[in-house]
Parts: structure tokens; sequence; C-alpha cells
């Protein structure tokens, strides 16, 4: 459930953003939102490049704080840097919901999480 629910969220849910907020360019909208997942690419910088557990959130220097408030500040400029930032801080969201989920599943499993503390404040609302 958690690969469909983190790719629906990656492929599908821009489609509904592009569509339902930018009607008139949603195709290009579309893109562009398809095209932040290019931010994964940081993922190269590591070893290993793929691991099934790993929380990508402040692990990989694209999916860290301080990237994540450059993107919030792409929210403020004109299209299609508008658009870049709604995609990238989607992204993020996604991975986060993603290392949630594991959290879930083996807290103890994520304790040396880079983004373990965030991961422990945000399940406490729900627990």
């Amino acid at each position: 459930m958690q690969t469909l629910i983190h790719y629906f969220l990656h492929l599908v849910f821009p489609f509904f953003i592009a569509f339902n907020f930018f009607r008139k360019d949603w195709k290009k909208v579309y893109l562009i939102l398809l095209l932040t997942m290019l931010v994964d690419l940081d993922h190269i910088f590591v070893d290993p490049i793929f691991q099934a557990n790993r929380c990508s959130i402040q692990f990989h220097p694209l999916h860290s704080y301080p990237a994540m408030l450059f993107y919030s500040f792409l929210l403020f400029m004109k299209r299609p840097l508008m658009v870049i930032g709604i995609g990238l801080l989607l992204h993020m969201l996604t991975d986060l919901i993603d290392c949630m989920m594991m959290f879930n599943e083996c807290k103890q499993c994520m304790v040396d999480a880079p983004a373990f503390d965030l991961m422990a404040y945000v399940y406490s609302f729900f627990d």
C-alpha cells in the first residue's frame, strides 16, 4: 500500500493539481510538476543509491530543510518558478508521508534517520 500511495502522490496527484488549478495550461504545468521529480538525482551521491527503507528527508542534499526553505520561496515567484516550487514541495511532502509510514511500522528501525525527530514530532499528533 505504501508504494501505491507513494507513486500516486508522485504521478497522479500532480495531474489533479495541474488540471484543477491551472486548467488553461494544465499540460505544461503537469509536465513541470513531473519534471520536479528530477530532484531525486541527489540520490546518486550516496551509497547505495537506493535503499528500500531509507527516509530521504534530510538524508539527501536536495531533500534537506534548507532546500525545502528555498522551495518555499519559489511559491512567491512568477510562473514557472511557482509551479516548480509547488512540485518540489509536493515531492518533499510525498517523501515525508513515505517516511511516516515507515516510522509507523518500525520506529526503532528509523532511529538513525536524520529526520527522526521530525517524524517523532509529527507522529505525536496522531498517536
